[in-house]
């Protein structure tokens, strides 16, 4: 079967690519074609980690599980994790090769792009189909030089494009018709069809604009995806403050600040979606409302967010909070945070070297910033639940010492017998570097029983993840005729 490459680009963020290009994966793979998903260059905060211990963008290890494969460092060659308003810790194939301005990076998009056209022709060489993704709109054109996330790359490789917009945003028809204008003769030729997502409502009263769309541009519209009620996919990087639900029954009310710098926020993805619990998710200049439990998540610059949580008053917050029994959990950078000293040495999280910050003197230890990252997948059992697995992947710079190491009870035991994070005497305080931890059954089950939920219901988020990537597969099914989009991309 000859190999074939299509790229999705969107009429802006969050237009709905990685939703298609999932289940794209997901249909092809049920069709038996191999299939596997690119995409050159990400800017993301919420990231993965491959078995072979590289980190990519977490959209792209959600679409190789929709394909049955295992993320690899190939699907993501270029990531960046912002760490400024204006700059971005920059990794190559997985490996951090240091921060860099929006200038500086500009100019190195040249070197960058040599690595994602390697990556992409491995993946090529491989599968049978390589599904791409853009990123952000093909049409920004401060960024059209050099480009190598969007057309850029598609005329590097000579693919067909599918450009999607999001009704729901309104405007689509101008989205669509204004992106297609501003791109080159040769890109505009490459421009296979589009695609309309999140259509609420009667399609017949959308036939008139698809029939003006289609004349107008001489671009077949193919299809019109629904909106999805209740859908939940891993986002790529945006934080989702809007409640999956809203129980004011919950058995357990968990608090999370949402700091300038959070990072891999999909953590708290089952939490959510549990029918125990109810998650609140605090930002800036908002009150903190009570709670059973009090989540730091992780940060891309534990310095600068540590700042901001004391500033909206976080610290007297939890010392209040620990006082009338309330449980506390830090994760990755919450977890340095809960600890007594953050140093950075070598100025990792800023441009000046030999910072340090008082932590919030929760957990006796203090964390130095290295060089090297630490990202490994990892499995284990809790420490303090008899035989629960916890599975889960760590990400970070960080190395963390205890003041007095024999005294502490650590938080799991992994693979290697590691003894790995932290729970206080009085059982309220737990510190992890484990991304993913509430994503195990029994870890969930187990944690919420640490946090007062005597009889939680059993939830798989994996489970329930694949259940939802089939739904967005057959949705999309019953509203493109993939076969013929497989044809149109054979004979491009």
């Amino acid at each position: 079967m000859p190999a074939f490459s299509l790229m999705i680009q969107g009429t802006t963020s969050d237009a709905g690519k990685s939703t298609l290009v999932t289940a794209l994966c997901r249909l092809l793979h049920r069709r038996g074609i191999s299939v596997a998903p690119f995409k050159p260059q990400n800017m993301a905060l919420n990231s993965a980690v491959t078995q072979d211990g590289n980190e990519i963008g977490r959209a792209q290890a959600v679409q190789a599980y929709a394909a049955g494969l295992e993320p690899h460092v190939d699907m993501n060659p270029i990531l960046l994790k912002p760490n400024t308003d204006t700059g971005a810790q920059v990794i190559i194939q997985g490996k951090a090769v240091g921060n860099m301005n929006a200038v500086g990076y500009h100019e190195y998009k040249s070197i960058a792009k040599v690595a994602a056209l390697d990556s992409y022709h491995r993946l090529a060489d491989q599968y049978q189909a390589v599904l791409i993704e853009g990123a952000g709109s093909p049409a920004e054109i401060n960024l059209r030089a050099r480009d190598i996330a969007n057309m850029g790359f598609a005329e590097s490789i000579d693919c067909p494009v599918i450009i999607i917009a999001d009704i729901d945003k309104g405007g689509v028809f101008a989205h669509l018709v204004g992106t297609l204008d501003l791109l080159s003769q040769s890109e505009q030729d490459r421009v296979i069809g589009f695609v309309i997502n999140r259509f609420r409502g009667d399609i017949s009263l959308l036939q008139s604009g698809l029939d003006w769309l289609e004349e107008r541009t001489g671009k077949p519209v193919l299809g019109v995806l629904p909106f999805l009620k209740g859908f939940h996919l891993e986002s790529e990087d945006a934080v989702a403050k809007s409640p999956i639900k809203t129980d004011t029954n919950a058995k357990l009310n968990i608090v999370i600040p949402i700091m300038p710098r959070t990072s891999n926020h999909t953590d708290w993805d089952a939490l959510r979606l549990h029918p125990d619990v109810q998650v609140t998710l605090v930002g800036a200049n908002e009150s903190i409302p009570p709670a059973d439990l009090v989540i730091l998540p992780g940060s891309k610059s534990v310095q600068s967010d540590l700042a901001f949580l004391r500033q909206e008053g976080w610290e007297d917050y939890l010392k209040k909070h620990l006082r009338y029994g309330g449980k506390v959990m830090g994760i990755c950078g919450g977890y340095q945070m809960l600890g007594e000293q953050l140093l950075d040495p070598h100025g990792l999280e800023n441009q000046h070297a030999n910072t340090q910050s008082k932590g919030f003197g929760l957990i006796p230890m203090e964390t130095t910033l290295k060089k090297e990252k630490q990202l490994k997948q990892r499995h284990g059992k809790l420490a303090f639940a008899a035989n629960a697995q916890v599975t889960g992947y760590e990400i970070h710079s960080g190395v963390s010492q205890f003041s007095n190491a024999s005294a502490y009870k650590h938080f799991a035991e992994l693979e290697n017998g590691e003894k790995e994070g932290y729970i206080s005497d009085d059982g309220n305080i737990i510190g992890t570097y484990l991304h993913g931890v509430f994503d195990h059954p029994e870890a969930l089950q187990a944690l919420l029983n640490w946090a007062g939920v005597d009889q939680a219901a059993t939830f798989d988020y994996d489970q329930y993840r694949n259940s939802e990537i089939n739904r967005l597969a057959d949705s999309t099914e019953q509203h493109m005729d993939i076969d013929a989009l497989i044809e149109l991309c054979r004979d491009f």
